[in-house]
């Protein structure tokens, strides 16, 4: 790599680049006299000329400035919004295109962290989801008053800039309805939203989710204060407007940075659940339950996940992150007990009702970080065989891989929402474990994100 190359240039300067491959974010990947350059938007096979955004001792960002000869790869119809908002960053990428360049950003991986044996994995095809549009089940909205006006959408990409939306390519149309009416109730009642300015105001996001089986919306309203001005006249024009909301809830956030939620949630009106199905059983989800966001495609999901774990009913089976239950529950009547991990307490008071609610009597659920629950099961002689983890974007905890492969249960299935600490976990996993298969799954159409199903089994 000529480093001098780097000192050369500047900000703004442009050059052709033929982009060769993908990266693990999903951008576009060229070489300028051996310089590695990062360009978003950009699809192997494409000429362009590049600009420079930022230049690193190593590396180089740009951006297309102009392209010169597309790839076959691009898609022609690129929705508008794609170049404003988040959540579309590979709609301008052909659909099968999209689930090859998936799996690639897998293989990326891989070869960055370098796992045991990784050269000769089998990674199966990307499994297409039934629907490429309007498939995702949840929204937060964040709303906004900028310069006198009141803005509901979401954020342009990579900044806090609010983009006003009256449809979105991914989410289901009964979603962006209700969002467009509710919006124009706040206006007719003047309810006070927040402005990022004066830092004033109530309402800061509306966040809905939909029920697909059962076509019904849970709306949670997220507010800076506890105070909910009007909230007998929201109930009565929602129920007029929205006949499909079953459930209004308010969550309150005071901290102006940082996450979305906060601690504390209340019923407002409705049902205190939204029911969903999911391979034949029915779940209570409340506000703040984490759910896939694509729920035709999480069947399919589960219904890997369970091939690969081949149940049998001897199994005693840890069901780690398990969220609201979901995974465990559906593989209940498979096998022998299931225990259930989740850090969150109202996950698993959720998971205990919806074990009941599908009379599932072999199941027991434990909060706590799986890292600290999981020896404590194994001291209390329940030794699980089979163990499933589906972590969170930053992975496996440590402690956990640490127990994994001392107690080496003989079946392992890790369902994956990240490749890069993917392949990083399997450094470890791998000096115990073979990985069978990997399957990727397509969860997110039109961005780079891919679910990753692997058959991890005893050495």
């Amino acid at each position: 790599m000529d480093n001098n190359i780097t000192e050369e240039l500047q900000v703004g300067d442009r050059f052709p680049l033929t982009i060769k491959r993908i990266g693990i974010n999903g951008e576009g990947i060229g070489f300028f006299k051996h310089v590695i350059v990062f360009v978003p938007k950009a699809v192997p096979e494409d000429v362009i000329v590049c600009e420079i955004t930022e230049i690193h001792p190593k590396f180089l960002n740009g951006k297309i400035h102009k392209i010169r000869k597309a790839s076959p790869y691009r898609n022609p119809d690129v929705p508008e919004l794609a170049s404003q908002v988040g959540g579309l960053e590979f709609a301008h990428i052909n659909y099968e295109d999209q689930l090859k360049f998936k799996a690639d950003i897998l293989r990326e991986s891989l070869e960055k962290y370098k796992p045991y044996a990784y050269e000769h994995y089998n990674i199966r095809p990307t499994v297409a989801s039934p629907q490429q549009e309007k498939y995702r089940n949840k929204a937060q909205f964040p709303i906004q008053e900028i310069d006198g006006k009141i803005l509901c959408g979401l954020y342009k990409n990579g900044t806090q800039e609010l983009v006003d939306l009256e449809e979105m390519p991914t989410q289901m149309e009964l979603t962006m309805e209700a969002m467009r009416k509710i919006v124009g109730i706040i206006k007719e009642l003047g309810i006070p939203v927040y402005n990022p300015e004066a830092k004033s105001g109530i309402l800061r996001m509306i966040v809905i989710r939909q029920s697909v089986e059962f076509n019904k919306l849970q709306v949670t309203f997220i507010t800076r204060t506890t105070k909910f001005l009007k909230e007998r006249q929201i109930i009565e024009k929602i129920q007029e407007q929205i006949p499909e909301v079953s459930s209004i809830s308010q969550n309150v956030n005071t901290d102006d940075k940082g996450s979305v939620w906060g601690d504390d949630t209340r019923l407002v009106w409705g049902d205190e659940y939204l029911q969903e199905d999911i391979n034949g059983y029915i779940f209570n989800l409340s506000p703040r339950a984490f759910l896939q966001l694509n729920s035709l495609q999480t069947d399919k999901l589960y219904d890997i996940a369970t091939t690969a774990l081949n149940p049998e009913e001897r199994d005693i089976l840890l069901d780690a992150y398990c969220g609201v239950g979901t995974i465990g529950i559906t593989l209940a009547n498979k096998v022998k007990h299931v225990y259930g991990i989740e850090i969150i307490p109202e996950a698993i008071a959720d998971a205990k009702k919806n074990a009941e609610l599908n009379d599932i009597e072999n199941a027991d659920y434990y909060v706590g970080s799986v890292d600290q629950v999981y020896p404590e099961l194994l001291t209390d002689h329940i030794k699980p065989n089979a163990v499933i983890v589906d972590p969170p974007r930053t992975g496996l905890d440590g402690k956990l891989i640490d127990t994994l492969l001392r107690h080496r249960p003989e079946k392992l299935v890790y369902i994956s929402c990240n490749p890069s600490t993917l392949a990083k976990d399997l450094t470890r996993l791998t000096n115990k474990y073979r990985v069978d298969y990997l399957q990727p799954v397509d969860m997110f159409p039109q961005t780079p994100h891919v679910e990753t199903v692997v058959k991890l089994s005893r050495r």
